[in-house]
Order: structure tokens, then C-alpha cells, then sequence
């Protein structure tokens, strides 16, 4: 199994397999803001709670942005800050679009989640620089 797991690891963090993680960034970015903007978001695409929901996708788009655009550790403080500058752009969007509204505590979610997401983006980085 460690094998196994060892070899996912190589294939994902490979430099030729960018390309896919840049993909499916810009798919999540286009997903997160759509859900994030649509006056009534479908229903069954929720986990229950409208912070875990932020914290997920902003988890998500964190690990996602470290294999796309920031596999390196030390340039992580610019990555929080993009993910956490594209959820407050949601917020000011959501203040203008009724029946929308801003949300700090939605914020705070969406930095919970990016700590969550890098927290879990740091063994697979460890693990890609070791391996290599």
C-alpha cells in the first residue's frame, strides 16, 4: 500500500501533470464562484452548514493551488493571501446581489479552510521533494 501510495504521489506532484492541476483550478474557480454568486445555489450540493461549505472549497482550492501554481512551502503566505483575497472579493460581490449578503464569519471559513488545505498539502510537498 505504501508503494502504492508512493507512486500517486510521484504521478500527482510530477512537473508534466501542472497542466492538469492548472485545469482543475481554473474548474474550481469557476465552480466556487458560480455557487458563490448564483442568487439560489442548488441544495444538494451542501455539506449542511453554510461555513463548513466555505471551508471545504477554500480547503480544496488551497491544496489544488499548491500542485497548480505554488509547490514550494516558503511562497505559502502568498498563497494564503490570494485564496483568502478571492474569498473577500466573493463577500463584496455577495453585498451587492440580493438575496446574497457579505458575511465576515464567512471569511474567517474561508481562512480556516486554506489552513486546512495547506496543512494537508504539506506532507504530499514533503513527500514530492523527497521522492524526487
Amino acid at each position: 500500500m505504501l508503494r502504492t501510495l508512493h507512486k500517486l504521489v510521484q504521478f500527482s506532484t510530477a512537473p508534466e501533470q501542472r497542466l492538469l492541476w492548472r485545469g482543475l483550478l481554473a474548474a474550481l474557480l469557476v465552480v466556487i464562484t458560480w455557487l458563490a454568486l448564483v442568487p439560489h445555489p442548488p441544495q444538494g450540493l451542501t455539506t449542511g452548514w453554510d461555513k463548513s461549505n466555505h471551508a471545504l472549497a477554500f480547503a480544496t482550492l488551497a491544496f489544488v493551488s499548491v500542485r497548480a501554481v505554488w509547490p514550494q512551502p516558503q511562497q505559502w503566505h502568498l498563497l494564503f493571501m490570494a485564496v483568502l483575497a478571492y474569498g473577500g472579493g466573493i463577500e463584496i460581490a455577495q453585498s451587492f446581489l440580493p438575496p446574497r449578503s457579505a458575511e465576515w464569519l464567512d471569511l474567517l471559513a474561508d481562512g480556516v479552510g486554506i489552513c486546512i488545505g495547506l496543512l494537508l498539502a504539506w506532507p504530499v510537498a514533503r513527500l514530492a521533494r523527497d521522492g524526487r
